[in-house]
């Protein structure tokens, strides 16, 4: 999504603080010097300066004096990981990354999108709350709490995410949104339900799951990546990075978790019998074949599907097996 009239950033170096913090200094106790100066003069008899031009120093050295103090309202901190983007007279001035101290235009004011107040605590316990417009260019880390959405398949699931992000473009975080780190919130809200919604949470038909489609709860780390990469194309146009999108939590919700439970206890029971029984056939397989070419003993077809139907018993039985005699046939030889 692109914003019109979007503004592109422009970086400043501006002058030093402390040259600029040593002249203003400097004014201003001059200004205080000249005001005495004019003052004690004015009305003098034995002055030797005309009282016009007493008069214009007067006013000069308040007029230094006002001006010193308007400026240092130009002096400005720029910490590390921080930036301050600056408008003058209600247009964008510049943006200020470097760290330092920084004299500016007085006139112009900071310019903050997602700032608040932020608690400072003292050496003596206590503190105040000051209000921050500072852009933080720090790395963040979002905690987007459970959400209930239905996965490919309708059923119901819960899914939470953190998400790893920064402020890249300061200038955009400001002016193309009105508070980024809500608005990074809201878009990873949308991005998460766009993509959880395009798999199913896991297949029970197959226990090899390479061989279905991808899965929510089997392919976690390449559809964390789709979410970051769909919420990277959401979040672009304020100036934000998303650097990592990790899923904290993923289950069903808790109105169908129980019959889910059922469903994956009964489509785990099918998987192993289907083991079982390929096994069984081939554990059959092979001791006919084996019968047959060592002449161990001669069987008919009878003989044969009857050697088979208990070797399937035994091998496929949960039970242990227990031998019986067939007295029948004991008491036929014995005559």
């Amino acid at each position: 999504m692109e914003i019109k009239n979007s503004i592109e950033e422009k970086l400043i170096r501006p002058m030093k603080g402390f040259p600029a913090l040593f002249l203003i200094l400097a004014v201003h106790f001059g200004s205080i010097l000249l005001f005495i100066f004019a003052v004690s003069n004015i009305g003098s008899y034995y002055s030797r300066f005309s009282g016009g031009l007493l008069w214009l120093l007067l006013m000069l050295s308040i007029l230094f004096y006002v001006g010193t103090i308007i400026s240092l309202a130009g002096l400005k901190i720029v910490k590390p990981k921080e930036a301050i983007v600056l408008t003058l007279f209600g247009k964008y001035y510049g943006t200020i990354k470097e760290p330092g101290f920084y004299f500016v235009n007085p006139f112009s004011s900071k310019a903050g999108s997602g700032g608040g107040f932020v608690f400072q605590s003292t050496k003596t316990g206590g503190g105040q709350f000051r209000y921050n417009n500072k852009i933080s260019l720090k790395t963040r880390s979002l905690n987007n709490e459970k959400q209930k959405i239905n996965d490919f398949l309708g059923n119901p699931i819960l899914i939470e995410t953190i998400v790893i992000w920064h402020v890249e473009n300061p200038t955009k975080a400001v002016f193309n949104v009105e508070d980024y780190s809500q608005y990074m919130s809201t878009q990873c809200d949308a991005a998460v339900r766009h993509i959880a919604r395009m798999y199913p949470y896991e297949n029970l038909e197959y226990d090899n799951m390479e061989e279905v489609e991808k899965t929510l709860i089997g392919s976690v780390q390449s559809i964390a990546e789709e979410m970051r990469k769909d919420l990277q194309t959401k979040v672009d146009n304020a100036g934000l990075v998303v650097e990592d999108v990790r899923i904290s939590h993923l289950s069903y919700a808790e109105e169908i978790a129980a019959a889910m439970l059922q469903r994956q206890q009964a489509a785990a029971i099918v998987a192993a019998r289907e083991k079982i029984v390929e096994g069984a056939v081939g554990m059959t397989e092979m001791a006919l074949n084996q019968l047959s070419d060592q002449n161990v003993v001669n069987l008919d077809e009878e003989k044969k599907a009857q050697l088979v139907s208990n070797l399937m018993v035994v091998l496929v039985g949960n039970n242990d097996v227990q031998p019986i005699v067939n007295s029948s046939s004991m008491t036929h030889s014995g005559k």
